[in-house]
């Protein structure tokens, strides 16, 4: 039965959109509860499958391998290892929040959902897929929608109109498509026999150059969605401009597709050119977490702010990516679920905010804790979590990427660790300049906290942060798990001070490390 969950998590987001376009406008209440129960029934099966997942035996489990056009070497196969595995339950959760954090919304209700629903069933997809012509293809579905939810039901800065944003970033992620498909077809004419299925891919032996040009075509292709520098200009304009519903999905996961892709195309086929290419990377990070973070300080939107808070932590994603080390890398997955849950979080918030106080600036706010205490601790908790303060899931996440660079490239790791000081300068004044001091009464009259179903959203996403904070073991052994499959990751040359036992290649992360 386990062998056929993975396509009805897929499938049930799926569903549900067909379901709500033939259910009539008016019908509001029905289509929140059709949409509600196709994200929903996406997080038992994806929890079931973590618990289920049998770490003695490690690889790809919940395996169906379907053959679909065998002239071509095209089949449906899905299976999921550790990382896939944490990546599809971030997405469970994030999904099942985004429709409560929409619950309230009124314009074209129907249509709003069900875009959101085919968007994430592609996600689902990517993150299950071992196929590369249905990988390519659930990623175009999960990238497309976007366009029409930014450039429908998106808001306006003044800055930059919805249209413009939505146009920008369809733009910018196709183009990363082109390299992406380039890479695919290059791997594909070059194996022999022919095929997109990852695991005939693996068995080839690809030659030095190779494995160069090509990587970088999927580093830069998956990079443009994780918001690598300078391409992520893209980002900051999208979060702005999109729904509540939109940001915590685009934040939340769509990036950390770039970030997959990364490491499961590029360093798990090609790990000659990762090594290659590993410098560039860190540097890259690097400035990602530095640019991310000054730029966010210089903001006065909040979802600006947010914005470039993602393009920093991301930065942190690709930097324990880049240290090609089991630590690093487990530290990298653990910092897309940790940043996927506490951003998820952050625009939750902020589209709360945003409708009762009707303003996103700053400036404008002050002592609104006094009317939405509970959004405030909650803002707190992704704050405390974005610059990782022990006890949340940040602290572990980021403790990982930077150890796990220190081993590779100890100047990198330093400079990038600053980036840690500059979080703290601008969430703490963000929530600061919000929630603390003088309230206008005059100004904010009917200012209220959290409601019913957006309790569900905003409470169930601090507390998962703080849970996996406390208690990261299971997470982090189910990602360690997971680095088995991935040969590209390479252990690091050093005596670490864990001791016992000694990291030594294909090893877990030593315990004392997930405590």
């Amino acid at each position: 039965m386990t062998d056929y969950l993975l396509t009805f998590i897929i499938l049930s987001p799926l569903a549900a959109a067909a379901v709500l376009l033939l259910l009539p406008a008016s019908q509001g209440l029905a289509i929140r509860l059709v949409a509600l129960i196709g994200a929903g029934l996406t997080l038992p099966p994806s929890l079931w499958l973590c618990l289920a997942y049998d770490r003695a035996r490690g690889g790809f489990q919940f395996e169906q391998d379907i053959p679909w056009v065998p002239g071509l070497g095209i089949r449906y196969h899905v299976a999921a290892d550790g990382i896939s595995l944490a990546m599809i339950l971030l997405t469970a959760l994030i999904i099942t929040g985004g429709v409560f954090a929409s619950w309230t919304r009124q314009d074209r209700t129907k249509e709003f959902l069900a875009l959101l629903l085919l968007l994430v069933s592609g996600v689902f997809g990517v993150f299950a897929a071992r196929d590369l012509f249905f990988l390519f293809l659930f990623y175009e579905i999960a990238v497309l929608p976007m366009y029409l939810l930014i450039g429908v039901w998106g808001t306006s800065t003044r800055e930059r109109s919805k249209e413009y944003s939505a146009m920008k970033l369809t733009l910018m992620l196709l183009g990363g498509s082109a390299f992406i498909l380039v890479a695919i077809l290059a791997l594909y004419f070059q194996g022999s026999p022919r095929s997109f299925d990852l695991d005939d891919l693996a068995k080839n032996s690809y030659g030095a150059e190779f494995q160069r040009w090509v990587f970088l075509c999927i580093y830069v292709g998956f990079g443009i969605l994780a918001g690598i520098w300078p391409l992520h200009t893209w980002s900051p304009d999208g979060h702005a401009s999109a729904p509540t519903a939109v940001s915590m999905l685009h934040a939340g996961v769509l990036m950390k597709l770039g970030a997959y892709g990364v490491l499961r195309l590029g360093v798990g086929l090609l790990p000659e050119g990762a090594m290659d290419w590993s410098f560039l990377m860190a540097v890259i990070a690097t400035i990602n977490i530095l640019y991310g973070a000054f730029s966010a300080m210089g903001q006065t939107d909040l979802k600006y702010i947010i914005a470039y808070s993602s393009v920093s932590h991301m930065g942190v994603v690709m930097l324990g990516l880049a240290s090609l080390n089991p630590i690093g890398v487990n530290g990298s997955v653990m910092q897309m679920f940790s940043h996927g849950i506490m951003t998820g979080l952050f625009f939750a918030v902020v589209g709360l905010v945003y409708e009762r106080a009707h303003t996103r600036i700053i400036a404008a706010m002050g002592g609104f804790a006094r009317r939405m205490p509970g959004i405030a601790v909650c803002m707190t908790i992704g704050g405390l979590a974005s610059f990782g303060l022990p006890a949340t899931s940040g602290f572990i996440a980021e403790f990982l990427c930077f150890y796990g660079m220190w081993l590779r490239y100890p100047a990198l790791a330093l400079l990038s660790v600053i980036g840690i000081v500059l979080t703290a300068v601008y969430v703490l004044r963000m929530v600061q300049k919000i929630f603390l001091g003088r309230f206008s009464e005059q100004d904010y009259p009917h200012l209220s906290d959290a409601r019913t179903t957006e309790w569900v959203a905003i409470a169930g996403l601090a507390v998962t942060l703080i849970a996996v904070g406390v208690y990261p073991r299971p997470l982090v052994d189910l990602i360690d798990v997971g680095l088995h499959t991935i040969p590209g990751i390479h252990s690091p040359h050093a005596v670490t001070p864990f001791a016992s036992p000694p990291v030594v290649p294909g090893s877990a992360v030593p315990s004392s490390l997930a405590e």
